[in-house]
């Protein structure tokens, strides 16, 4: 009977953290979302609260085999999400792999990047967050860009 007792409660432990992780998963998951809808709907509010203060964007740029690293600013980003076009950015997500430890997030995205209907181009996003005052917001994120390999 006591061994029985001992195994309900490390059930019911195992449930409660499994539990609080889908959460904070779920919770991630709709801060990284919140930066694709703001690009897709031109919504530069909604895409500046994806980002936390300092926050660094970065692209692994590869031209004719030399592999190079190229800061962005989020700034400017968020500008040219506020300015009007015609067209209609759209980053298609597949979240691959959320590890979570604490207040640390860290989020692999395979993704396909159209303009309009039009494809432009695919890759992966790697995503750090961090859950503070405001939720989980995005710290660092570096991507890689191609156009082949786009399954």
């Amino acid at each position: 009977m006591k061994g029985l007792v001992i195994f309900a409660l490390f059930l019911m432990g195992f449930a409660t953290v499994s539990y609080a992780q889908n959460n904070e998963e779920s919770a991630v998951k709709e801060a990284v979302n919140r930066l694709f809808t703001g690009m897709k709907t031109g919504d530069s509010t909604l895409t500046r609260a994806a980002f936390a203060p300092n926050a660094i964007m970065q692209t692994i740029v590869n031209k004719d085999g030399k592999i190079t690293v190229r800061a962005e600013s989020v700034s400017d980003f968020i500008k040219v999400i506020a300015t009007p076009h015609k067209e209609i950015y759209d980053e298609r997500i597949v979240f691959t792999k959320i590890l979570i430890d604490g207040a640390l997030a860290s989020v692999w995205t395979d993704y396909k990047f159209y303009v309009g209907e039009k494809f432009s181009h695919c890759g992966v996003n790697s995503f750090q967050l961090v859950k503070g005052d405001k939720g989980w917001q995005i710290v660092y994120i570096i991507d890689t860009r191609r156009k082949d390999r786009c399954n």
